[in-house]
């Protein structure tokens, strides 16, 4: 009959112990950053669901006040309002050419200023394409959505990575 060396066993379970906090450590590490990343993944693809939202409502006649309201109200589970901030932005451009803003209404509590401009009125700043958009005498609406990110774990800051701390996007329609 076979009886194991006790002091064999015993060494065998603490190496054993050792190799599962190593194991342990850095599957912890993982599924933390899986779940930060997971959030901003989830948060970034909602902002950019109702900005394309916001800007398509808002070319077919919604009133720029109605579009902030329905942005806000189909980012849930995000408060826009409250975490976050919307601007929409009218912008014409004239038959000599000129971009300007004929209209913009803004709502939240992170204010940050527009990409496109901020002046009603005053000139208006649009990605450079190779056709002239909008054409002139036609409107281009443009919706941009932030919203804060924090994480729920330290992980970036045990890594020394950090996820950036506002979300943005914006459409053009």
């Amino acid at each position: 009959m076979f009886t194991p060396n006790i002091r064999r066993q015993h060494r065998e379970s603490g190496q054993a112990l050792i190799e599962f906090v190593f194991v342990g450590i850095f599957m912890l590490l993982l599924v933390f950053g899986l779940v930060d990343f997971g959030r901003a993944l989830m948060m970034r693809q909602i902002l950019v669901a109702v900005s394309r939202e916001g800007a398509n409502l808002a070319s077919r006649g919604t009133s720029l006040e109605d579009t902030i309201n329905a942005v806000s109200i189909s980012a849930q589970p995000l408060n826009l309002l409250t975490n976050g901030y919307v601007i929409v932005t009218a912008v014409q451009r004239q038959s000599n050419g000129a971009l300007r803003i004929a209209d913009q209404r803004k709502a939240g509590a992170l204010p940050h200023p527009s990409r496109v401009g901020n002046t009603i009125g005053g000139p208006a700043t649009l990605p450079p394409t190779s056709a002239e958009v909008p054409p002139r005498g036609r409107t281009l609406y443009v919706v941009e959505v932030t919203h804060r990110y924090t994480p729920i774990t330290p992980i970036g800051r045990l890594l020394g990575t950090v996820l950036p701390t506002q979300l943005t996007d914006v459409a053009y329609f």
